[in-house]
């Protein structure tokens, strides 16, 4: 695909002030052109990025710059590395991650303050130079490795989740358009056979206790990700989270020392945080149902891996990030049609890892079949 591999620098004035947070940075209209690194070159540099971290406890991010679904419109990349030749300092790096779709720019060194105030700057410079409505089609988001999280208690998604998933991604379009056609025809048929349901769930939410009907939570999807997912609400208002935050960091951890015979549960039981309709609700994954939408607008898919909440993610294994990178999170998947609820933590991963591996058309079929099965037997 041709795309622009190379822009000239953008006359600044001289003697401006560096950005709070970032390293001082020459005048670029003395750099003769920035030039943006093919795939396997950018790729390589981030490892030797990640490596240098770790001897060094140098702390750095990776700014996102994805357009996969609108990458055949190759007529906006042109001002995109423009708008990146003047933002970034001399010391970034600007590369493919996917050739013509996704674009990174490694930011060495950097605060969370100077990460945050180059994603500012380049949302900004976009808005100038293609306007609000196509900036609309630009994902843009930071990874980062060893920075402080932000006054939420939110953390940045970690660049190791970034490199896993580009460096181990298997690509097999027509497999995935098939996925793809099935998610919105599923859903859309889903959304209108499952409408009087829905409108049933909604009224016993809104009429047994206070609050707003649906919840948009924050998950990790595909590649680390995050995005907001859809739900019936089944907790009273301002619950928290302590409790479930405490069990998941128990249940990731104990994982590995229970057996099969004494496997714990993935959901708490008798959750005292949750409504009386909202037991209902979870025991038949009828508060999944507004998820539909979350497939439609390509966030999720119909099966997959169930999405983690960030600090879940905090507590994975190396090897547990594996089943955020290798499949588009799901409504249901292997592990639910399994054994939903009673099984390891360890044997879930493993389970949607096979399916993240190995998975058709005819596999997706069989579980989405499989779904209201267990869903019946309150299983799920």
């Amino acid at each position: 695909m041709a795309v622009l591999r190379e822009v000239g620098g953008r006359d600044r004035q001289a003697g401006s002030s560096p950005d709070a947070g970032l390293p001082a940075r020459q005048d670029e209209s003395d750099q003769p052109g920035h030039r943006i690194l093919g795939e396997s070159v950018f790729k390589d540099t981030l490892v030797r990025e990640r490596k240098r971290a770790d001897r060094f406890g140098a702390p750095f991010a990776v700014l996102i710059v994805d357009r996969t679904d609108a990458a055949s419109d190759t007529d906006y990349w042109v001002p995109i590395v423009a708008s990146i030749a003047g933002i970034k300092r001399d010391s970034d790096a600007v590369g493919w991650l996917e050739d013509g779709a996704v674009l990174g720019v490694l930011l060495p060194d950097v605060t969370r303050a100077g990460a945050l105030t180059v994603l500012d700057r380049l949302r900004r410079e976009l808005a100038v130079r293609i306007g609000e409505p196509a900036l609309a089609t630009v994902s843009m988001r930071l990874y980062a490795h060893g920075l402080e999280a932000g006054p939420d208690g939110a953390p940045f998604p970690p660049v190791d989740l970034l490199v896993e998933a580009f460096l181990q991604e298997d690509q097999r379009p027509f497999r995935d358009a098939a996925k793809r056609a099935l998610d919105v025809a599923g859903s859309l048929t889903m959304m209108l056979l499952f409408a009087p349901v829905m409108l049933v769930a909604i009224i016993a939410v809104k009429v047994t206790s206070p609050g707003p009907v649906f919840l948009r939570q924050v998950r990790i999807g595909r590649r680390g990700e995050p995005f907001k997912m859809l739900k019936l609400r089944t907790m009273y208002v301002n619950a928290g989270h302590g409790i479930h935050r405490d069990y998941m960091a128990w249940f990731i951890k104990q994982s590995a020392k229970e057996t099969q015979s004494g496997a714990g549960f993935f959901k708490i039981k008798d959750d005292p945080r949750v409504t009386r309709p909202g037991r209902v609700l979870r025991r038949t994954s009828l508060d999944e149902l507004p998820q539909f939408l979350n497939v439609l607008r390509g966030e999720m898919s119909l099966v997959g891996p169930r999405p983690p909440l960030p600090f879940e993610v905090e507590q994975y294994q190396p090897w547990h990030r594996r089943r955020v990178l290798e499949a588009k999170p799901g409504i249901t998947g292997l592990w639910q049609v399994s054994g939903r609820s009673r099984t390891t933590f360890d044997d879930m991963v493993r389970l949607d890892l096979r399916y993240a591996r190995t998975h058709t058309l005819w596999t997706d079929i069989r579980i989405l079949l499989a779904t209201p099965r267990a869903m019946f037997k309150g299983a799920i």
